[in-house]
C-alpha cells in the first residue's frame, strides 16, 4: 500500500496509547504510534519498497531533473582551470601539483552577510570537498550543511553560463558599452537616479568600493534587503543602549539558558561555534560534576528545542508575553502589558529563581524573529543576571551599516514607484522573488529604466532585469568577509570562473570608471593599505594560508543601559491583538534556507532534522490544530492571509504552537534550475513588510485535494527495542551505569585478534544536534546520488548515514533525540554470512568491507542486518553522467545499478593516511584520520580511531559509564558504539 492512500489518523486514540506508556516509550511518527494493518503492511511486507522496475524506471527529461546539479556537463572537466593569480594552500606553500595527492585551500563561505571559515580540498585544480577550518573562529573546524554541498553548487550546470540583454545572449564588452552612457549622465548630475540593492554585507573591500561610489556620486542611494536578515535584534539593541550592536554569547560560559524561539544551534550566525560550545557544557566526561540546563519557548520545533531540558510550546506572539513575565519576576520594571500568562506560574518562578542562582552564569536568548521589544527585554534581563562581560559581550556591528533592511526596501520601492529610480544595480539576492509581497517589487521595478542583476542563476529576478551578469561563485572569486565576532578572512578562488562570472568588486569597479581591474587587484590595493607596506607579502601570505587576519576581531564594548530605556520598552511593546484566526509563522527551510540552495540535489533530499521531509516544504501544525480542522497529513490547504493565498500540502508536527501554522520560505520557485524548479509551495506570497516572522488572522481553508509528501520518518523502524537511551542527570548520579548491557556469552569460537589497527566509531547523544553536517559530508565525499522525490517515497535514498529522529512524551509537547546510524561494522557481521558471492567481507583492522565488482544484487545482507544501513541501487543513478567526474572523489568508486553499498568509515582516508605513515617509517598517529562525518560534526560528538590505543579518544569515549552497543543483544558486537543521552530538568518543574 502507497503512503499516501494511508487512512487519517485517529489522534485521540494515540493520545490514549501513550498515557498508557507515562511517557516511557519511543516513537518516530504518528503513523507508527497508530499501528494501523495498513501502515504495517507498508512497513514489514519482505521487500517494502519494492515497485517492479518498468513502473519505477524515469524518463531522459525526469532523470536530468531529479539529478539536477549532479549532472555536470560533460565539457565541464575539460575546460576548468586554476586561477591566474597565486592562490596559497591550507599551511605550506604550493611544491607543485602531485597526482593523487590533495591539496588544501582555506577560503570562506559568506551566508547572509557573515563569514564561516572553510578548508576546500582540491584534486588537479577541481575543488571536490570542503571541510572546516579548525582556525578560524566562527567554524573551529566544523562545518554546515550549506558549507558541504556548497562544492555542487560550484559545478552546477544550471548556473548563469552568460551575459543576458532583455532575455537575449550578449557580451561583457556589451554591457560595459551599455552602461558607459548612464555613468557618462551620472557624472553631470552626480549619480541622482542611481541606486543600488545590496544584501547584508561584511566585506571590508566591498564596503570601501561602496563608500568611494558614494563619494563619486553624492546623489546615489544604497539601500540593503535579504529576506532572512537580523533587523530585530540591531533594533532591541538601539532600544535599551542607545545603538546598534552586535551581541555575542558564550555559551561555554553559561550553566542555566533561557532561549526565547532562538535556534542559536542551528541558523544564527556563529551557530558553529555556539553549537561546539553548547555541546562542551553537555559532557559529563570534561571534568565537570554537572551539565548545562536548557529553557527554551519556541512555537515550531527546531534543533535547538530538541536539545532543550524544558521546553514551551508557543505561539510567537506568546513569547513577548512570555518574555514580559520573566523580566517582571527578575525586577526589571517593565511596561504594562494585558495579556494572560501563556505557562503556569510555577515554570516563571522555577526559571527565574534558576536563572537568579546562576547569576553571571546564565544567559537569555532572543531569536531573530522576535520583535525588538523581547530582544531589548533579553539585554535587560541578562544586565540584571550579571551576565554582561561573562556569558555575553557586545561589539559594534559586524555588517556595515544596519538599517532596518524592510524600511530600506520599502523606501526603495516608493522611489521606484515615483519614477525616480534612473538605474537600479542589484548585486544578488534575488528581490523579484523574495521581497516582501505587499512591496510588490517586480511590478516596480519595471517602471526602472535601466535594471541589472548580479546573480548566480537565471533566476526571477534576472528573467525580470535589462541586463544579467553571471556571478562568480566564492570558490570562483576574491573577496573578504566578517565572521560573526569581526574576523576577517580572505576568499581565494579554486579554480578560474566556470562561465566568466564576475564578482560584486568587478561591478562596482566599473561604476567607478575602473573597469578593467579584477578582484584580486582590488582585494590587494585595499589590504596593501591596512598593512606595513614592508611586511605586506609575509602577511598576505600569512592570511591566505591560515584562512584568518590574525588581530582583525571586533574588540568589545562597555555598555551602558540607557537611562529612559524603559519607556524605550514600552513604545516598542507589541500590541496584544484579538483578530480572530490562526497565527502564521515564516521561517528560512532547515535545506534550502531562503531560497537560495533550492537548485542543489543534495539538499533537496536532506531529510529535515524534525519532519524529515524531502523535496518539498509543507504547512506544519499541532495534532490538536489538526483535529479541530479535520485536517490530515498531505491535505491540501489554502492558506488566506491579508487578502494573498497558496495551496500548500498540511504535515502534523508533534511539538508544534497549537493554532499556528508555519511555512518555510525558499519553496516555489518558477526559475530555478532542473532541481529547484515547481518543488514546493511559495510562502514569500503571504509575507508582508510589517509582519516578516509571524502575525495573526491566518485562514485555514481544505480544498478536498491531496499532495503526496517524501518523508523518511517511517523509514527503519526501530519496532520497539531499546535502541535510544536516556536518563536524567540525577538519574545516572545514581545509577551511573544505566546504560551497561548484558551482552550475549562469547562464541564457542576464538575472537579474532586485531594486533595492528583496529578501527571504530563512538558516538555521544549528548553533543548530537541533529544538524544532517555528518549526512552532506558523507555524500561529498563518498560520491553518493541524489535518486529524486519518487525513490525517496520508496524508500531507496541513498545515504549512508542517516539521522533517526525519536519521540517520548505527549503528542503537545514530546521530547526529542537524535541518534545517527552509519554501518555498525559488526565483527559478528550477520550480512557477511549470507552473501553468496563474499561481495561483503570483514578485514584485519576490522573494517566491514564491500567489494562492489563481486556484488550480484541479492540483496540477501540488507535483508539480514538488523540496523538497516545498506544501500542498493535500484536504478542507473549514476550512468552517463561523465562531467560528474569534475566534483567526485577520485578515491571512491562509483558504484552502478545493481550493487549494494554502505557506510566504509571512509577507508580512502584510512588508505592515505597509512601509505603516509609507512613511507615516513611509523605508525598512523590519533587524530590523523578523521572519517568524512567526524570532520564535518560541529560538536565533536563523533570520535574515530585506533581501538588498540588506549589513549586514542574513541577508546576513552568507549571507556565512559554511558558507553552502549546498540542491539548488542543480537552478539554482532558492533564497531560503532554509543554514548547515552543524559537531560538535566530542573527537579523542582513537573515533567513536561
Amino acid at each position: 500500500m502507497a503512503k499516501s492512500e494511508m487512512k487519517p489518523l485517529d489522534l485521540a486514540s494515540i493520545r490514549a496509547r501513550l498515557a498508557e506508556t507515562e511517557g516511557r516509550s519511543f516513537w518516530k511518527s504518528l503513523e507508527e504510534l497508530a499501528g494501523s494493518e495498513e501502515f504495517k503492511k507498508f512497513l514489514y511486507e519482505e521487500f517494502p519498497y519494492f515497485r517492479e522496475l518498468s513502473q519505477a524506471s524515469l524518463s531522459r527529461r525526469d532523470f536530468m531533473r531529479l539529478m539536477g546539479a549532479s549532472l555536470a556537463l560533460a565539457g565541464l572537466s575539460a575546460c576548468s582551470r586554476p586561477p591566474l593569480e597565486e592562490i596559497l594552500p591550507y599551511v605550506r606553500a604550493p611544491e607543485g601539483v602531485v597526482p593523487g595527492e590533495s591539496l588544501f585551500f582555506a577560503t570562506a563561505m559568506v551566508l547572509d552577510g557573515f563569514a564561516t571559515g572553510v578548508l576546500v580540498e582540491s584534486r588537479m585544480g577541481r575543488p571536490i570537498k570542503v571541510e572546516g577550518n579548525p582556525r578560524h573562529p566562527a567554524s573551529l573546524g566544523g562545518t554546515d550543511i550549506f558549507g558541504q554541498a556548497s562544492v555542487l553548487q560550484l559545478w552546477d550546470p544550471d548556473r548563469a553560463q552568460a551575459v543576458r540583454h532583455q532575455g537575449e545572449r550578449s557580451t561583457w564588452e556589451a554591457f560595459l558599452a551599455g552602461i558607459g552612457e548612464k555613468l557618462e549622465t551620472f557624472e553631470h548630475n552626480q549619480g541622482k537616479g542611481l541606486y543600488l540593492l545590496t544584501p547584508t554585507i561584511s566585506s571590508p573591500t566591498l564596503i570601501s568600493q561602496l563608500q568611494a561610489l558614494g563619494m563619486r556620486f553624492p546623489h546615489a542611494r544604497w539601500h540593503h534587503y535579504q529576506p532572512v536578515h537580523r533587523d530585530n535584534g540591531y533594533e532591541g539593541a538601539r532600544l535599551v543602549f542607545g545603538e546598534p550592536l552586535e551581541t555575542h554569547f558564550h555559551l561555554d560560559r553559561a550553566q542555566v539558558i533561557l532561549s526565547l524561539d532562538a535556534d542559536f544551534l542551528g541558523s544564527l550566525p556563529g551557530h558553529l561555534r555556539h553549537a561546539r560550545d553548547f555541546a562542551k557544557r553537555r559532557r559529563i566526561d570534561s571534568g565537570q560534576a554537572t551539565i548545562n540546563r536548557l529553557y527554551v519557548a519556541e512555537g515550531t520545533p527546531t534543533i535547538t528545542g530538541a536539545m532543550a531540558d524544558h521546553r514551551l510550546s508557543l505561539r510567537p506572539s506568546q513569547v513577548s508575553i512570555l518574555a514580559w513575565y520573566v523580566a517582571q519576576e527578575l525586577g526589571i520594571a517593565v511596561p504594562e502589558i494585558e495579556a494572560p500568562l501563556p505557562v503556569p506560574e510555577e515554570w516563571i518562578r522555577v526559571l527565574v529563581g534558576d536563572l537568579h542562582r546562576h547569576g553571571g552564569a546564565s544567559l537569555v536568548v532572543a531569536g531573530e524573529r522576535q520583535p525588538p521589544f523581547v530582544h531589548g527585554l533579553a539585554h535587560a534581563m541578562n544586565h540584571v543576571l550579571g551576565n554582561v562581560g561573562k556569558t555575553l559581550t557586545y561589539t559594534a556591528p559586524v555588517v556595515f551599516n544596519p538599517l532596518h533592511q524592510n524600511k530600506s526596501l520599502r523606501h526603495l520601492r516608493a522611489k521606484m514607484a515615483a519614477g525616480e529610480v534612473d538605474t537600479l544595480i542589484m548585486l544578488g539576492g534575488n528581490p523579484v522573488f523574495s521581497a516582501p509581497a505587499d512591496l510588490a517589487f517586480s511590478e516596480q521595478l519595471s517602471k526602472v529604466d535601466l535594471s541589472v542583476y548580479l546573480g548566480l542563476y537565471e533566476d526571477e529576478t534576472a528573467a525580470q532585469s535589462d541586463w544579467h551578469i553571471p556571478e562568480a561563485h566564492y570558490l570562483e572569486s576574491w573577496s573578504d568577509a566578517r565572521a560573526y565576532e569581526g574576523t576577517v578572512s580572505l576568499l581565494q578562488p579554486l579554480i578560474a570562473p566556470l562561465y566568466q562570472g564576475k564578482s560584486s568588486h568587478e561591478l562596482i569597479a566599473v561604476l567607478l570608471g575602473e573597469d578593467g581591474r579584477s578582484s584580486y587587484e582590488i582585494l590587494r590595493e585595499y589590504w596593501q593599505k591596512q598593512w606595513s607596506k614592508s611586511d605586506f607579502e609575509n602577511a598576505w601570505s600569512r592570511a591566505l594560508q591560515a584562512g584568518v587576519i590574525e588581530g582583525t576581531a571586533l574588540l568589545s564594548k562597555r555598555v551602558k543601559l540607557r537611562s529612559d530605556f524603559i519607556d524605550s520598552l514600552s513604545k516598542a511593546r507589541p500590541e496584544v491583538k484579538n483578530a480572530s484566526g490562526i497565527e502564521i509563522i515564516f521561517m528560512p527551510d532547515p535545506t534550502i534556507w531562503d531560497g537560495q540552495f533550492s537548485n542543489n540535489g543534495w539538499l533537496q533530499e536532506l531529510p529535515k532534522p524534525i519532519t524529515k521531509l524531502t523535496w518539498d516544504n509543507a504547512a506544519l501544525i499541532s495534532p490538536r490544530t489538526a483535529e479541530r480542522l479535520g485536517l490530515a497529513n498531505e491535505e491540501i490547504v489554502e492558506l488566506r492571509y491579508q487578502g494573498r493565498q497558496v495551496q500548500a500540502p498540511i504535515w502534523i508536527v508533534p511539538g508544534h504552537a497549537d493554532e499556528a501554522v508555519t511555512v518555510t520560505l525558499g519553496y516555489g520557485r518558477e526559475q530555478a534550475g532542473q532541481v529547484g524548479t515547481g518543488t514546493g509551495f511559495n510562502a514569500y506570497v503571504l509575507r508582508t513588510a510589517d509582519a516578516p516572522w509571524f502575525g495573526l488572522g491566518l485562514e485555514v481553508v481544505k480544498t478536498g485535494k491531496r499532495h503526496p509528501l517524501a518523508t523518511t520518518q517511517h523509514h527503519h523502524s526501530m519496532e520497539g527495542r531499546d535502541i535510544v537511551r536516556i536518563a536524567t542527570l540525577s538519574e545516572f548520579q545514581e545509577n551511573p551505569n544505566f546504560a551497561h548491557q548484558e551482552l550475549p556469552s562469547e562464541s564457542l569460537y576464538p575472537r579474532f585478534e586485531y594486533s595492528g589497527y583496529a578501527w571504530g566509531m563512538a558516538i555521544d547523544q549528548n553533543a548530537c544536534i541533529g544538524c544532517n553536517a555528518c549526512v552532506v559530508a558523507c555524500q561529498a565525499e563518498n560520491n553518493i546520488p541524489v535518486v529524486g522525490k519518487e525513490q525517496v517515497s520508496l524508500g531507496r535514498e541513498m545515504h549512508w548515514l542517516r539521522i533517526d529522529r525519536y519521540y517520548s512524551g505527549s503528542l503537545e509537547n514530546p521530547r526529542t533525540y537524535f541518534q545517527p546510524v552509519p554501518c555498525m561494522h559488526c565483527e559478528n557481521a550477520p550480512c557477511e554470512l549470507v552473501c553468496p558471492t563474499a561481495a561483503t567481507v570483514h578485514d584485519s583492522e576490522g573494517l566491514n568491507l564491500q567489494v562492489y565488482n563481486r556484488c550480484i544484487g541479492t540483496r540477501f545482507c540488507s535483508n539480514n542486518c538488523p540496523y538497516k544501513v545498506r544501500r542498493f541501487n535500484f536504478l542507473q543513478y549514476a550512468k552517463d553522467t561523465p562531467g560528474l567526474a569534475a566534483q567526485r572523489n577520485p578515491e571512491v568508486t562509483v558504484r552502478m545499478r545493481g550493487v549494494m553499498e554502505k557506510c566504509t568509515y571512509c577507508v580512502q582516508r584510512i588508505s592515505r593516511a597509512r601509505a603516509q605513515a609507512e613511507i615516513e617509517g611509523r605508525r598512523i598517529q590519533e587524530g590523523e584520520v578523521l572519517t568524512a562525518c567526524q570532520a564535518a560534526c560541529p560538536t565533536e560528538a563523533i570520535q574515530f580511531g585506533n581501538l588498540n590505543d588506549p589513549e586514542s579518544r574513541v577508546s576513552q569515549a568507549k571507556a565512559s559509564p554511558l558507553h552502549y552497543a546498540l542491539l548488542g543483544d543480537l552478539n554482532t558486537h558492533p564497531r560503532t558504539t554509543y554514548l547515552a543521552k543524559l537531560t538535566n530538568p530542573n527537579p523542582d518543574l513537573k515533567a513536561e
